[in-house]
């Protein structure tokens, strides 16, 4: 994976920088919606329900392959009616993963990375296939 880590607080980076990652400060992500490749998966892990909502309108408004998003089932039925008064039709919304991870696995952050990162893993095993298949 290629991965691309925008964060409102710089701070929060690590000093070493892992191969395939690119760090990248923003005041404001939201803006950085638009110089995304439209195949690009996202996942967004804020602590603002503001930037989320705001993230979400903007990706959904430029297209994406995958889009989940961090919160609880309450949260994702408030977004979903949201999303819906800013004009999005419900299939375009449905698309928003939320929660992320695997309920199984619980709500700790470390549980959520490990659902989210076997997601991403067999998703990629299941285009490998399909490429092979084809």
């Amino acid at each position: 994976f290629a991965i691309t880590w925008i964060d409102t607080g710089p701070e929060r980076f690590p000093s070493a920088i892992p191969a395939g990652v690119t760090m990248l400060p923003a005041a404001d992500p939201a803006l950085l919606v638009a110089h995304a490749p439209k195949a690009a998966e996202h996942v967004i892990l804020t602590y603002s329900h503001a930037l989320d909502l705001e993230l979400c309108n903007r990706l959904l408004r430029h297209g994406f392959a995958a889009l989940g998003l961090i919160g609880s089932a309450t949260k994702a039925a408030r977004f979903r009616a949201r999303l819906h008064d800013l004009g999005h039709l419900p299939q375009n919304v449905a698309r928003i993963a939320c929660p992320i991870g695997d309920k199984r696995l619980g709500k700790h952050p470390q549980a959520i990375a490990l659902g989210v990162a076997t997601a991403l893993l067999k998703r990629v095993e299941n285009s490998n296939r399909g490429e092979m298949a084809g």
